[in-house]
């Protein structure tokens, strides 16, 4: 079936679909990470995505955006470093740019996520190139929004999305990392992906996945 508009129910399924992928890929992130980190990154993740699918259990508003807020605010305080903070803020700004939206188009879905995309950019200075998840984010987005442009359909648009985010994490086995503990390992980060650049990698192709599993 194709799929014309996204609405609470779908985005349920492309939430979900992220939180299985990310979850059943715990020890490939943790062995990542290892490699230039602190070997917990798929822990931190499981526990993120598993709180993501409670707040989907639990919800009962119906309402894209409050769903999402709840999510952030719960992510937010999720204990591991980083990851809890980063993805707390990419869904509080997918939260607010579904205000009072039944459903999303393809033009508002690739909004939705340029909106997640720019609440992390607003507190953190990471840019492509910096061996962070934005390598995979800032891809993604952009083409979320080239093919929003040209008109196609919502799976186009995150088959887009993914194609770009798994590309750009494969980018960051190709150099150093400038941000967190891996910056201090330097060009011996090389030849190792950011850790952070494949769980977007992996939350990208699970919307996809998640879309598939629509009625």
């Amino acid at each position: 079936m194709q799929i014309t508009d996204i609405n609470y129910e779908i985005l349920t399924k492309m939430l979900a679909g992220a939180a299985e992928l990310i979850i059943q890929n715990q020890n490939k992130l943790n062995q990542i990470d290892a490699a230039i980190g602190d070997g917990d990154h798929g822990v931190t993740m499981e526990r993120v995505m598993n709180i993501v699918i409670a707040k989907i259990k639990e919800d009962t508003s119906n309402d894209m955006s409050v769903l999402l807020k709840d999510i952030a605010w719960a992510v937010m305080d999720c204990d591991g470093g980083a990851p809890g903070p980063l993805y707390g803020l990419l869904f509080l700004g997918m939260s607010d740019s579904a205000v009072d939206k039944t459903i999303l188009n393809g033009t508002s879905l690739a909004f939705l996520l340029e909106s997640g995309m720019k609440a992390i950019m607003q507190q953190s200075k990471a840019k492509v190139g910096d061996k962070t998840m934005m390598d995979a984010l800032i891809p993604a987005v952009e083409a979320a929004n080239r093919a929003a442009a040209d008109n196609k359909g919502i799976e186009e648009i995150l088959k887009a999305a993914a194609v770009a985010a798994s590309a750009g994490s494969e980018y960051t086995y190709t150099i150093s990392a400038r941000f967190g503990r891996a910056k201090f390992q330097g060009d011996r980060t090389i030849g190792h992906p950011d850790p952070g650049s494949v769980s977007v990698s992996l939350m990208f192709q699970g919307f996809l996945n998640g879309l598939g599993m629509a009625d």
